[in-house]
C-alpha cells in the first residue's frame, strides 16, 4: 500500500461504498497524479478512516477499509506561543508529523504577531496536508488563536486531571527536563481512557514572570528542554519529539 498515492476527502464525500470526488480531486488524480480509470487509491477522511479505492470517472469505487495504526497512544495537545513571521507554518507542518492531536495557538504578552482569519485557513490546509503525507489516521485540530489565559482556561476545561499532565516549557530557571518527568509514568494509557498531555511553549523572549505563575496555578509544571536557549518554532518540535520518544516504541 505504501506505493499508492493519497488524497484526503472530507467524511460526507463517502457515500454508500462510493467516494464523490470533488472538480479539484479529479483535476488532482488525473493531471497532476496521472492516475487512470481502474487505477487505485488510498483515501483518508482525517478522522481516522482511510480506504483503498479505484478510480471510476467523476467518483471512486471503495475495495476495502484500511486498518492504519499510525497514531500516538497518547493524546497530545500543544498549546503554542505564536511565533512572528511565518515561524507557525512550520511548527503546524512539524508538529503534524510527530503527531500532535490539538495545536491552540496563544497570544501571550511577548507576541508579536496578529493573525488575520486566512492564517487559520492556511494552518488548517498544512495540517491536512501534512497528517496526508505522514500517513496520519487523523488530522491535527487547529484552534483559533486566543489569548494566553483564555486558552488556560479553554484547555484545562476540557480536561480530566485523573488522567492528564501539562507542562509549560521555560528556558531560564531550574527547573526539570521534561524528558524526567515523562519517563517515570511508565505505561502511558489508562483503563480510565487515554492519557492526555498538555505541552505549552513560549513566544520569543519566552513567557513572562506572571504567565508562568498563572500556568502554575492552572495545575502546569514548569519543565526545561534542555540548556540551551531554543528558537520559538524550535521548541515546539523538541517537546513533542520527547514526548514522542518517550511513549511509541
Amino acid at each position: 500500500m505504501s506505493q499508492l498515492q493519497r488524497i484526503a476527502i472530507a467524511p460526507s464525500q463517502f457515500q454508500q461504498g462510493q467516494i464523490l470526488l470533488t472538480k479539484e480531486q479529479q483535476h488532482y488524480l488525473g493531471r497532476v497524479l496521472r492516475l487512470r480509470e481502474g487505477d487505485r487509491f488510498i483515501a483518508m477522511d482525517g478522522k481516522g478512516k482511510w480506504w483503498l479505492a479505484q478510480l471510476a470517472g467523476e467518483q471512486a469505487q471503495v475495495l476495502e477499509a484500511l486498518l492504519v495504526e499510525t497514531e500516538l497512544p497518547v493524546s497530545i495537545t500543544l498549546m503554542v506561543a505564536l511565533p512572528k513571521g511565518n515561524g507557525f507554518d512550520e511548527v503546524v507542518r512539524c508538529c503534524t508529523e510527530l503527531g500532535v492531536t490539538c495545536i491552540a495557538p496563544v497570544l501571550s504578552d511577548r507576541t508579536l504577531l496578529d493573525p488575520s482569519p486566512q492564517k487559520l485557513e492556511r494552518w488548517r490546509r498544512i495540517a491536512a496536508e501534512a497528517a496526508e503525507q505522514s500517513e496520519r489516521s487523523f488530522v491535527p485540530t487547529i484552534l483559533e488563536p486566543v489569548a494566553f489565559n483564555t486558552g488556560l482556561s479553554l484547555v484545562i476545561g476540557h480536561l480530566s486531571f485523573v488522567n492528564s499532565q501539562q507542562y509549560i516549557c521555560e528556558a531560564r530557571g531550574e527547573f526539570p527536563h521534561l524528558k524526567h518527568c515523562l519517563q517515570h509514568k511508565g505505561q502511558m494509557t489508562s483503563d480510565k481512557g487515554q492519557e492526555t498531555i498538555v505541552i505549552a511553549t513560549g513566544p520569543e523572549g519566552g513567557w513572562t514572570t506572571q504567565e508562568i505563575e498563572n500556568a502554575i496555578a492552572s495545575g502546569f509544571q514548569p519543565v526545561s528542554l534542555g540548556r540551551r536557549i531554543l528558537r520559538a518554532v524550535t521548541a515546539p518540535v523538541v517537546a513533542l519529539s520527547l514526548i514522542t520518544a518517550s511513549c511509541e516504541v
